[in-house]
């Protein structure tokens, strides 16, 4: 099991440059988990999408539904408490925190491709690189 931030569902689904390393993720760990609030961020995705005429409405959704599938009974709550101190310590955003911290409940890692959480959730947050080169 890992923790997928919402840009690694993204990857996976909307088939861009990175959607060969986020296929390399879930060949190696298919059961993805996410805060609740991975469904908002993915929903904002795809309407910057929209906004910017790279997607239709129809596909969106046809996305959004494809995504809630992937994720289904694999949402959670993470504990406000932990959420806020992380972010305190860590200067990262409540939203960025979710993920750490629902990483840290499970003890699995949380695979993402954001620059904060790298550098100041080691060893538990990873690049996709990284965590398809473990053996």
């Amino acid at each position: 099991m890992i923790v997928a931030d919402t840009n690694l569902i993204t990857y996976l689904l909307l088939k861009g440059p990175l959607a060969p390393v986020a296929e390399e993720v879930y060949a190696k760990d298919p059961k993805w988990v996410a805060p609740l609030l991975w469904r908002s961020e993915f929903r904002s995705v795809l309407s910057l999408s929209m906004r910017r005429v790279q997607l239709s409405f129809e596909d969106a959704m046809g996305l959004m539904d494809r995504a809630e599938r992937l994720m289904r009974g694999r949402g959670y709550q993470a504990a406000s408490a932990r959420i806020l101190r992380l972010a305190a310590d860590s200067g990262c955003t409540a939203y960025d925190c979710e993920f750490v911290a629902l990483a840290q409940y499970f003890s699995v890692p949380l695979v993402t491709s954001d620059t904060d959480l790298l550098a100041k959730f080691k060893p538990i947050a990873m690049s996709m690189q990284d965590f398809c080169a473990i053996g």
